[in-house]
């Protein structure tokens, strides 16, 4: 069954005209009236629908019953990620999201390739969040992960949190100091977050500073992994050890 996002908040027992977007998906499956289909607005479970009117370029449709159905992970993972460059990005937020990562730090770091600010920043970022809801749509997820705004990884290392016991933090990397990701595991009610470099990896002096933030080198073993594949890899270790 078609499921859809609606940043809108929903209740049930009411009538709701689409989104421009899920509207769009709606005339592009030519549903018709009666037909049904499933919402989420973030919040929590989500709701049964059904087509009541399609017009040229809007759709409305009657909202059911609430489910509450949860699918995140057990574990909050949080993904900080120096950009691949190309599409590799838009790869990375779509499995991830659809893996149960809770959230996306875009970061500039010293090796990375994409160098963004102003509008073209504010423009990928609105796209990966795109790409973040698409895959909650076909994945089943009723919670969409934020992606934040995109930072250079030292203004963002400044500005986090004193460590404490309930805050988690791993940084990924090589080197005779680095413990396997698995020692590093924490107790499921424990939220992570996992630093990981761009192509390249990060540099020496961003590492440090990524330490002395409390982040704990770990590694993922003795193969080099892709920019994009190293988060994916840790975040499915993070939450299958739960």
């Amino acid at each position: 069954m078609p499921r859809f996002f609606c940043a809108t908040p929903l209740a049930a027992d009411t009538t709701l005209e689409l989104p421009a977007g899920a509207a769009r998906h709606v005339q592009v499956l030519r549903m018709q009236p009666g037909q049904a289909l499933t919402l989420f607005d973030g919040r929590s479970g989500e709701y049964a629908a059904t087509v009541e009117r399609m017009g040229r370029s809007e759709v409305s449709v009657r909202i059911g019953g609430h489910d509450p159905v949860e699918r995140e992970a057990p574990r909050a993972v949080h993904l900080a990620v120096g950009m691949p460059a190309n599409e590799r990005m838009d790869w990375l937020v779509e499995k991830a999201t659809e893996l149960g990562a809770a959230s996306f730090q875009p970061l500039m770091t010293a090796h990375g390739v994409l160098r963004l600010s102003g509008e073209r920043a504010d423009k990928k970022v609105a796209h990966w969040q795109a790409v973040a809801i698409a895959a909650c749509e076909q994945c089943g997820r009723n919670r969409v992960p934020t992606v934040q705004p995109i930072a250079a990884i030292g203004l963002w290392l400044a500005q986090q949190p004193d460590a404490a016991p309930a805050i988690r933090r791993i940084v990924l990397g090589f080197g005779d100091e680095a413990l396997p990701l698995r020692v590093q595991d924490a107790s499921a009610d424990s939220a992570l977050t996992v630093l990981s470099g761009p192509e390249g990896g990060l540099d020496a002096g961003e590492e440090r500073a990524a330490r002395a933030c409390g982040f704990v080198l770990a590694s993922l073993g003795p193969r080099v992994l892709r920019a994009e594949t190293a988060p994916l890899a840790a975040l499915m270790a993070l939450i299958a050890s739960c």
